[in-house]
C-alpha cells in the first residue's frame, strides 16, 4: 500500500489526488509522533523581519512548546536570553502550549548590517536556538503572517486579504507614561476593558479541510477527514487575554479564546475543528475579570486578531498579598 501511495504522489497524473495524498501521508506522519501534556521543551522560532518607515528593523519571533497542556515559565536569565547585548529583549517569560506564531518583536537599528541576533530557551534540560538576521528570503508581510497562521490557503492571496488591516485594541483607563499599570490584590477580580475596531476583514468563514469546502454542519464538520497539507485557522475577530509575563497564574472570566494553534475538536481556538467566532459586542467594548493566585509583578497581552492579522497591547498589574 505504501509503495502505491508513493508512485500516485509522485506521479503527479491527478493534481488533488496527490494533493489529497500528500496530506494524508503528512497526516499519518504527525499521528506517528508521540504527543505529551507536560514535561517537554521550549523551540523559539524566529518568524522573520520587516523595515520600519524610518529604515530601522524588527525581527519577529514565536516559540513552540513541546507540550499540549503544560505552560512553561523561564525567566529572563541564563535558560532565556538575547545575544549578543541585552539579554532581555522584551521575550515572554510565560510559554502558552504548542505553536505560538508571531508573537513578540525586537527592533534592530537600520545599519543591522549582517550581523545574527540569537535567543536561547533551556527547558527541562534542552537548549534551543533561534538566530535572526536580515536574510531576504525572511522578510515577511501582512499576506505572508495571513498565510503561515493559517488565514489563507498555501501560497495563495485574494484582492480581500491584500487589503486587509490589523484590528486595533486600545486599552481603557489611565496610563504612566507610555505604559498601562494596574493594581490589585491577590484573589481580588481586576476589570479590564478594552476597545477593538476592524475594517471587517477577512469576512468570517470557517477554514477548509482536507479539500473539502468550509461551512456545513457542526457535524458535518467534524466528521471530515482532518487532512491538509498546511494549518488551518477559521477567519473571524476575537480578544484574548493571557499572561505574557509573571511568576504565578491567572483565571480570566470569561474564559478566554486562545491564541494558539490547538487544533483539537471543540477547542477554543480558531484553529480547532468546531470553533466559532464569539459575538462582536456593538460598541467594541471588551471586559474582564482577572484573578491572580500570588502576588507580584505581571505583564498581561492582549491579542486582537481578525483571523488574518493582530494587534497587541500589554498591562502591567502588580499584585499585592
Amino acid at each position: 500500500m505504501s509503495v502505491r501511495i508513493s508512485r500516485l504522489c509522485s506521479a503527479g497524473t491527478v493534481s488533488w489526488l496527490a494533493a489529497t495524498l500528500v496530506s494524508v501521508c503528512l497526516m499519518n506522519a504527525a499521528l506517528a509522533e508521540p504527543a505529551y501534556r507536560k514535561g517537554q521543551f521550549l523551540e523559539p522560532a524566529y518568524e522573520g523581519w520587516r523595515q520600519n518607515a524610518d529604515g530601522t528593523y524588527v525581527f519577529i519571533f514565536g516559540y513552540q512548546n513541546e507540550n499540549w497542556e503544560e505552560e512553561l515559565k523561564v525567566p529572563v536569565g541564563e535558560n532565556n536570553f538575547f545575544s549578543p547585548g541585552l539579554e532581555d529583549r522584551g521575550q515572554p517569560t510565560h510559554f502558552l502550549p504548542r505553536r505560538n506564531r508571531f508573537t513578540f518583536e525586537v527592533p534592530v537599528p537600520a545599519d543591522w548590517g549582517d550581523k545574527e541576533l540569537s535567543w536561547t530557551l533551556t527547558v527541562n534540560g534542552v537548549t534551543k536556538v533561534a538566530y535572526a538576521t536580515l536574510a531576504r528570503d525572511y522578510v515577511i508581510d501582512n499576506v505572508v503572517i495571513a498565510s503561515e497562521t493559517g488565514s489563507l490557503g498555501a501560497g495563495t492571496s485574494s484582492p480581500e486579504s491584500r487589503s486587509n488591516q490589523p484590528p486595533l485594541v486600545t486599552v481603557q483607563g489611565d496610563r504612566v507614561g507610555d505604559e498601562i499599570v494596574r493594581s490589585v490584590r491577590v484573589g481580588q477580580p481586576l476589570t479590564l476593558q478594552a476597545h477593538v475596531a476592524d475594517d471587517g476583514l477577512p469576512k468570517p468563514r470557517a477554514a477548509g479541510v482536507g479539500g473539502f469546502p468550509a461551512g456545513g454542519t457542526p457535524l458535518q464538520r467534524m466528521m471530515r477527514p482532518p487532512t491538509r497539507v498546511t494549518v488551518g485557522k477559521t477567519n473571524g475577530l476575537f480578544l484574548s487575554w493571557n499572561i505574557y509575563r509573571g511568576e504565578g497564574n491567572a483565571t480570566f472570566d470569561p474564559p478566554q479564546v486562545k491564541p494558539w494553534e490547538d487544533t483539537r475538536t471543540s477547542a477554543n481556538s480558531p484553529w480547532g475543528a468546531l470553533w466559532v467566532p464569539p459575538p462582536i459586542p456593538e460598541d467594541g467594548m471588551y471586559s474582564v475579570n482577572v484573578t491572580f493566585d500570588k502576588p507580584g509583578t505581571y505583564v498581561l497581552w492582549a491579542r486582537a486578531d481578525d483571523g488574518g492579522l493582530f494587534h497587541d497591547q500589554y498591562v502591567t498589574v502588580n499584585v499585592a498579598p
